[in-house]
């Protein structure tokens, strides 16, 4: 049976001891849900994103390469959205970096290049989306973390490592940092003066020398009112001559703040059933941390025991009684204690559990007595969904305490599949995640031609999709990489199994979400299951499903790039009727358009490169010199904050350092001139906001910025200010992230130093604009404070030159206003994976191959039967070597396979 085609929309109706054939309800019947829910799916399809990378972390002077896929429903390729846009992000939130790329059979490819010295180390991450997929909340997003070190001109290396404490007089931290060179030698008896700031006060300043093995010791402390973990600690170590190295480093991890939660099966503890109860232990990172213990009731008996068994998450069961109160007395692992009390008993509801046994799944309900004794002969229903599509719903009446369904896997898609007992007000009473992995999940067989390779020899490799339902023609993208230079936990990785199947469909921070789908580890699918019982579901409701009360579209799937916009008469009125030519010089291409009575109109599905030349011509009109242009805005969804930050990684250098190492000579060509000094004529500084002292309390780094070339072509400001992380609504100006969390505090707003209200923005020409500097916070100028504000931006003008001018050069500053000419944010370029073709072994004269990524292809298709192939040439370093490849066929069978040779 072909779920993929067949089961989409299908709903199993099924019949549990009795129909309510002759049930007096006012509400529509389960069959009419199935329809509504099937309707939902048809005309609000979903979309996911996933992005296979070339490697799982990358150093400044590399290229990220990668292949993107959009699907929808049980991860079919999606036909919805044919523009895809790819973000990179610093650990600061502002953007770096945006891709606007061309979807052609649902997938496409792209890269980020990170040049020195425009780069710097740090947590980067990538977020990518279609603008159909801003209709759902961004947590829907594809986000990944991506590490990025440095070994470019870089002469400091540290580790640090925390030590805090808490109790009640305050939190102490005790910190052992190590410097080392570039080459791991410790940089001895240096003085390094070091200070702590948080919440805008300075907590703790001195200074150290560091002993023979590079490392200092610092111990500071505060009280328990100040936000330590929030702070930074800045560190600056004397070279000599002058010179002098920083290195700031995060306090998140520096005092330990353990939590643990409890979730019991199906969202209650009800009196007298056996009940499972996951839990979850962090640390001040987010990071699973061990934790044991007791429950006792309220009269300190011992009810019950527990102990984690994978990244601070496990289970146990008991029986709760109503009335009792039961409290879990917790360990963690680095023996700190805390006592919890567990959500509290309930003595009527029904009880969902589900379990995995054999190649069927188990769904067993019971309710408590008082509950059968008021509902008796009351109908419910038991309905399951994965993807947005129900594959089973069915009809009970309740009349017995306990009884048991089971479905065979094999009738359910892979993936996480929502149990839910529903009232027949379609309420939930209970709801459980349960993961279904079918044994014929999709593989890829990977065969290479030869049992071994040389350095510099050809590869040729086969690759056959294997189980999966139909295998059809498939997309897929290989890379190949030296596993010696590119350690990693296969484990932490984002794959497409662990993308798709899992981490989509949940909310909240997933660590090691691939642990889950290698089978190398036996208990996976055991502490899977934890997780699921511990993690919330990105889903919808029923009974807003059977009210029609549909989700709200505001955005609707990208077909081609749109230019849109509105042409007005000198007096405001709209032109009606007004015509238009649009021209793209370059292509040699044009279209026309006709305004309607509001003086709109709209280009659609136009194919264009990014900093193309565009011309809007609205000259063959009457009165055409009396005519203006407005060309809208382009609307981008916030930078929220990343959601995967627990991944982060404080220590980079120790963490990269293999892979540094080698990246150190793979570019040591872009580092030649790092000590070159030169004395010229001095560059003219660029105005910013540390020109002002009203403005001299900010942050000296602003958390966005846009610089004024990049609003060529906006007519209004406030129309263009979204790329800048702002929202211009109700006559007032927001920080989008705050905006989005339901603060409408507006912000503070300086032009040349000086404050100004909303209003003064529709009086500046944007030519005339250096730089738009955003603050999330006032720093410690306190402005925010004074004006009831929420963050400030600074608007920095450009400085007026006198120069004597033609009069053509006049003409030029005051263009007319029915032609338009702008570069609108057109298609990225694609660049392709340079992929040396060898001759023969390497030779005395030739440079030694120091790539990674030896080999990077987007674009590997297999044909009906799931057959393909690929080739590329060795390099020189011998020893293991992986092969990954990831992709998905027509039906929407996902596969994802790894290889390993060795070159001797």
């Amino acid at each position: 049976m072909n779920i993929k085609k067949t089961l989409i929309y299908c709903i199993s109706f099924c019949l549990l001891f009795a129909l309510a054939t002759k049930a007096q309800t006012q509400n529509i019947p389960l069959s009419t849900l199935a329809e509504k829910k099937a309707k939902l799916a048809n005309e609000f399809p979903y979309e996911k994103v996933h992005l296979q990378f070339d490697k799982p972390y990358y150093a400044v002077g590399d290229s990220i390469w990668f292949k993107a896929y959009v699907t929808t429903a049980l991860n079919v390729p999606s036909p919805i959205s044919k523009i895809l846009y790819v973000e990179l992000i610093s650990d600061k939130d502002s953007l770096v970096s945006s891709l606007k790329l061309a979807v052609e059979n649902s997938v496409t490819t792209g890269s980020f290049i990170l040049p020195y010295p425009n780069f710097k180390e740090g947590n980067y991450r990538v977020r990518a989306f279609t603008k159909w997929m801003l209709n759902k909340d961004v947590d829907n997003f594809f986000s990944k973390n991506i590490y990025v070190g440095n070994a470019l001109s870089k002469d400091l290396m540290t580790h640090i490592n925390f030590d805090g404490t808490v109790n009640d007089k305050g939190q102490n931290v005790k910190t052992r940092i190590v410097y080392t060179d570039d080459s791991g030698k410790p940089l001895a008896n240096k003085k390094v003066s070091w200070e702590v700031n948080a919440d805008f006060q300075k907590i703790g300043r001195g200074k150290e020398t560091t002993d023979a093995n590079g490392v200092i010791n610092i111990e500071f402390s505060s009280s328990n009112k100040v936000a330590l973990n929030s702070g930074e600690l800045k560190t600056s170590l004397e070279m000599g001559d002058k010179k002098v190295l920083n290195k700031n480093f995060s306090l998140k991890t520096a005092t330990p703040e353990n939590d643990i939660q409890f979730f019991p099966e199906g969202g209650l503890m009800l009196d007298g059933i056996n009940t499972k109860v996951g839990f979850k232990a962090i640390n001040s990172n987010g990071l699973g941390i061990a934790a044991k213990g007791i429950i006792t009731n309220k009269s300190g008996k011992e009810v019950a025991k527990f102990n984690s068994e994978h990244l601070g998450m496990g289970s146990f069961n008991f029986i709760p009684e109503f009335g009792e109160t039961y409290t879990a007395n917790v360990t963690f692992g680095n023996q700190a204690q805390k006592n919890v009390v567990l959500p509290p008993v309930k003595n009527e509801g029904l009880a969902l559990q589900t379990r995995i046994e054999a190649d069927s799944l188990y769904i067993d309900i019971a309710t408590t007595p008082d509950f059968l004794n008021k509902n008796r002969n009351q109908p419910f229903y038991i309905v399951a969904q994965n993807g947005g599509s129900l594959f089973y719903a069915a009809q009970s009446i309740l009349r017995i305490a306990k009884y048991t369904i089971v479905i065979p896997t094999d009738k359910l898609p892979n993936g996480i599949l929502q149990v839910s007992l529903l009232n027949t007000d379609y309420v939930p009473y209970s709801e459980r995640l349960t993961f279904i992995e079918r044994a014929d999940l999709a593989k890829i067989a990977i065969k290479p031609e030869l049992p071994s390779y040389k350095g510099r020899e050809r590869i040729k490799i086969n690759l056959e999709t294997l189980n999966g339902l139909n295998p059809t023609n498939g997309n897929y993208s290989v890379s190949v990489i030296n596993a010696a230079k590119v350690p990693f936990d296969l484990n932490k990785e984002t794959t497409i199994y662990s993308n798709l199947l899992l981490t989509s469909d949940i909310t909240g921070f997933v660590e090691q979400p691939n642990y889950y789908f290698n089978k190398l580890n036996t208990k996976r699918l055991t502490f899977l299951d934890n997780l699921l019982l511990t993690q919330g579901y990105r889903t919808f409701s029923y009974k807003d499903i059977a009210a029609d009360k549909y989700p709200k579209i505001s955005v609707l799937p990208e077909q081609g790039i749109d230019i849109s916009g509105t042409i007005r008469k000198s007096n405001g009125m709209p032109l009606e009727g007004g015509r238009l030519l649009f021209q793209i010089p370059d292509k040699h291409y044009s279209t026309t358009a006709t305004t309607d009575k509001e003086g709109r109109f709209n280009f659609r599905n136009l194919i264009f490169k990014d900093s193309s030349e565009v011309v809007i011509n609205a000259r063959n009109n009457v009165n055409s010199k009396d005519l203006r242009i407005m060309v809208d805005g382009e609307s981008y969804p916030a930078i929220t904050r990343n959601i995967n930050s627990p991944a982060n990684i404080i220590n980079l250098d120790s963490f990269l350092n293999t892979y540094l190492k080698n990246s150190k000579i793979e570019h040591r060509g872009e580092f030649m001139l790092q000590e070159v000094v030169v004395k010229g004529t001095a560059t003219v500084k660029k105005p910013s906001h540390a020109d002002h002292s009203a403005l001299s309390g900010l942050n000296m780094m602003a958390d966005r910025q846009v610089q004024g070339d990049q609003l060529v072509g906006c007519a209004i400001l406030t129309n263009c200010l979204t790329s800048a992380g702002l929202t211009f609504v109700d006559q007032q100006l927001f920080l989008t992230r705050s905006y989005n969390q339901g603060n409408r505090t507006p912000v503070e707003i300086y032009a040349n130093g000086m404050p100004v209200d909303v209003n003064y923005l529709f009086s500046i020409s944007p030519s005339g604009i250096e730089s738009i500097e955003v603050f999330n916070t006032d720093g410690i100028s306190g402005i925010n404070q004074r004006t009831n504000t929420l963050g400030v931006v600074v608007i920095n003008m450009k400085e007026i030159v006198k120069v004597k001018i033609s009069k053509d050069q006049l003409k030029e500053l005051f263009p007319p206003t029915n032609v338009l000419t702008f570069k609108p944010k057109g298609y990225d370029a694609e660049r392709r994976f340079y992929v040396p073709k060898y001759s023969g072994p390497k030779t005395s004269l030739q440079v030694q191959d120091y790539r990674t990524t030896i080999y990077w292809n987007p674009v590997v298709l297999t044909d009906k039967n799931g057959k393909g192939s690929f080739e590329f040439y060795n390099s020189d370093d011998k020893g293991p070597y992986d092969v990954v490849i990831e992709g998905v066929d027509n039906s929407g069978n996902i596969s994802r396979s790894v290889y390993q040779y060795q070159l001797k």
